[in-house]
């Protein structure tokens, strides 16, 4: 046997610990998924049973799709986080080129900053964001879920990270074609660093998709809520104490992003992998 293979015991236990994990992991959605499926008698039943003895799931996801606006929730949620990537990618892609492959005073002050800007929690700005929301007349439209979220630093450093791992000689070619730099992010750089783009959309998408923390500030009217806030709507107001359409319309919340994940995962991992090792 190889040296640099692990013995069948340490690849038993290797395995072992990744399957524990990843059901740890699953079992919330397994089990929100259970509720969904069954009617309000046996969700708080004594015993423990994944499948339901009576099946509801007809009743329970009807109730959700029409005793509240969900698919308004749904709809507004897909219009914010699409606007947001389109504004991220328009904003990051060039500082990025600019770090990655520009010789200009004060570069590594700058990407210092976008490193620092990674630390802060994003709710530690709420306040200053409200405040300035306010000011500008913002606050309760679809703007105010979109403006504070436009640059993101994550953004800026892996297509940075991604950047760099492009030969110079492309670069250099494309500027003696007589391409200006913005030309050359966007019709070489961007390209070529689809990965990278792919798994910044899923984690953008999936970030602002289950945020609930800025948009329960910044909006009010039920018909601007995106889906994180739509769902408290739902409970309060429709479901009260029956969980099963509650867990029936955040199974259907939860869809997409699971369906999303699954069709871009071989990017996704690549687009991570690669920007992890330049």
């Amino acid at each position: 046997m190889s040296a640099h293979r692990l013995s069948l015991p340490a690849r038993l236990t290797r395995h072992a610990v990744l399957i524990v994990t990843g059901g740890m992991m699953l079992l919330p959605f397994v089990w929100m998924i259970s509720l969904s499926l069954k009617p309000p008698g046996e969700i708080f039943h004594g015993g423990f049973s994944l499948l339901p003895d009576r099946w509801n799931a007809w009743e329970n996801y009807t109730t959700a799709l029409t005793a509240a606006p969900l698919p308004r929730f749904m709809l507004n949620g897909v219009a914010v986080c699409a606007a947001i990537l389109a504004l991220q990618i328009l904003f990051c892609a060039p500082a990025a080129y600019a770090l990655a492959k520009l010789n200009f005073r004060g570069r590594e002050v700058v990407f210092g900053l976008v490193l620092v800007a990674l630390l802060i929690p994003h709710q530690v700005l709420a306040l200053p964001l409200f405040i300035l929301g306010y000011q500008l007349g913002l606050l309760n439209s679809y703007a105010a879920l979109i403006f504070p979220f436009v640059v993101s630093p994550f953004g800026i450093f892996l297509f940075r990270q991604f950047f760099k791992g492009i030969p110079d000689d492309i670069v250099h070619a494309a500027r003696l074609d007589g391409l200006s730099e913005f030309s050359i992010v966007w019709r070489i750089m961007l390209p070529m660093a689809m990965p990278a783009v792919i798994a910044f959309s899923i984690f953008s998408v999936v970030a602002h998709w289950n945020d609930l923390f800025w948009p329960l500030i910044a909006v009010r009217q039920e018909e601007l809520m995106p889906p994180s806030l739509g769902i408290m709507a739902f409970k309060n107001e429709e479901a009260g104490n029956d969980y099963g359409p509650l867990m029936a319309g955040a199974s259907l919340v939860v869809a997409p992003l699971l369906i999303a994940f699954l069709c871009a995962q071989r990017w996704f991992i690549e687009g991570l992998t690669a920007g992890a090792t330049k």
